[in-house]
């Protein structure tokens, strides 16, 4: 699958797997598809996000489903709180990339956010671009999705999936440290490099404000029932940042966002100190 236009292809997910927690052989909901050559983003496609629903059972939410993501943000649709900012606790582990389409994974612990007093335990994090959700119609340059998981057995909705929304300009810290250990396997299969220890604070998620609804996972199974927590606040990534996670895996299309999904009369809030009535 190397061509010389593989650049201008895009990565299925790209994610950072943080914190496996190994409790035996019992699935986890908020694990999205091993294979992702399954499915792909082109639209007129038979493997494509209008067809996602059909291509297995287990999938059929991708179409069925009325509380999919992403969705729009838009102003006139937003209801106003005041509050202070989920608390997160992450910490430094152990981690490795490895390129089986999608992944970098962390072993051990690497923390948690504290939703309604509710801890959700960090897993993985996937980037996707174009990003897939907008804030009143605009569409940023990459999206990241760290998501989340709660092992309580009274939680109604254990999955919570934070975004983070970037822009072209001065190349991300983060990503920086990772560069060349992505660059080492590209193009290497399953191949696997070690990270070393990661620390998930280094991404500086320092928003105030975010948003926050009710949603899914944006890839199959596309399960439901996600709490979405998307930061207001944008930082940045180089081009050349962008162009080498589009070279990182093997993909079959230009873009990896997901298209836009129907609202249907959700309710979406932003969160932050000292909101009055507009934002």
């Amino acid at each position: 699958m190397k061509s010389k236009n593989k650049s201008f292809y895009f990565l299925a997910p790209f994610l950072i797997v943080i914190c496996l927690i190994l409790l035996g052989p019992k699935s986890v909901n908020a694990q999205e598809v091993e294979d992702e050559r399954e499915f792909d983003y082109l639209a007129k496609s038979e493997k494509g996000p209008r067809k996602w629903g059909e291509i297995r059972k287990e999938w059929a939410a991708c179409n069925s489903g009325t509380m999919q993501s992403p969705i729009d943000m838009s102003h006139e649709r937003v209801r106003i709180i005041s509050s202070k900012p989920d608390k997160r606790y992450y910490r430094v582990c152990n981690a490795t990339v490895r390129n089986r389409g999608h992944d970098i994974q962390w072993h051990g612990d690497a923390g948690s956010i504290l939703i309604n007093g509710t801890d959700y335990s960090l897993r993985y994090a996937h980037w996707h671009s174009p990003s897939e959700h907008t804030i009143h119609g605009r569409r940023y340059d990459m999206e990241l999705h760290l998501v989340h998981t709660s092992t309580e057995p009274n939680v109604r909705n254990n999955i919570a999936v934070v975004g983070v929304f970037y822009k072209i300009g001065k190349p991300d810290k983060f990503l920086s440290k990772l560069m060349t250990n992505i660059s080492s396997i590209t193009d290497r299969g399953d191949k696997e490099e070690s990270l070393g220890m990661i620390d998930p604070n280094d991404i500086k998620l320092r928003s105030k404000r975010y948003y926050r609804y009710m949603g899914s996972l944006t890839v199959p199974p596309c399960t439901e029932g996600v709490i979405w927590t998307i930061n207001k606040k944008v930082k940045t990534v180089s081009r050349d940042q962008v162009k080498l996670l589009r070279e990182a895996v093997h993909d079959y299309a230009e873009e990896n966002a997901r298209p836009l999904q129907p609202h249907n009369s959700r309710d979406v809030y932003l969160y932050g100190p000292g909101l009055q009535t507009d934002i």
